[in-house]
């Protein structure tokens, strides 16, 4: 996952029982297929260079089970660890905040969501019969990854859609070695556990 065009668009498929989506570039070619593996004790989660799901790119797998801090780490179709997130436990409790690490177990990047608000208000919105279905289209929580000395590189939205289940994803500096990799698997995984969390 190398010299994307940007920005990224992430949509969810709503007629499978599993978390699947696609992430689709800015000339709408496929450039990844995202599934998580259901009723597993570790998650796991699988990426693969299309729908048809022919080529496995990457496997992002849990090392703990149901752990407030568990790691997430990236594994390229060789078996080489290209890098990690982790959720930084309490501090995400409000405010959803990750760390992305490179090969070497080095941080590397930051995630941090910008309004925390929008996603309360998604949330309580989304439980009001009805009116539920509207909150795809009314609260569109957005996170920020920056490196450690505070530039920010790319920016993922919530977009307004039935059902929430599209996401963009825009670039908003250069990416230096080995960063759009880890950032794309790393706000993939994002995408999962904060769908889980509402």
């Amino acid at each position: 996952m190398r010299e994307l065009k940007f920005p990224l668009q992430l949509t969810f498929k709503v007629t499978t029982l599993s978390n699947d989506f696609s992430a689709t570039d800015v000339n709408g070619n496929t450039i990844a297929y995202v599934r998580q593996k259901m009723l597993r004790l570790l998650e796991e989660v699988q990426v693969f260079n299309n729908e048809s799901r022919t080529e496995l790119q990457y496997t992002i797998r849990a090392n703990r089970w149901l752990d407030f801090n568990s790691t997430y780490t990236f594994t390229n179709r060789m078996g080489y660890e290209v890098g990690r997130i982790v959720r930084k436990g309490w501090a995400s409790i409000w405010k959803a905040r990750y760390q992305i690490f490179d090969e070497n177990q080095q941080t590397d990047l930051l995630i941090q969501e910008e309004n925390p608000w929008a996603k309360v208000f998604d949330s309580i919105l989304g439980e009001i019969p009805l009116l539920g279905i509207l909150s795809g289209y009314l609260f569109h929580p957005s996170y920020i990854v920056s490196r450690p000395n505070g530039t920010q590189v790319v920016r993922l939205i919530k977009q307004p859609s039935f059902w929430g289940r599209k996401f963009t994803m825009d670039k908003l500096s250069t990416f230096e070695h080995g960063e759009e990799e880890r950032v794309v698997l790393g706000l993939m995984m994002l995408i999962l556990l904060e769908r889980q969390r509402g």
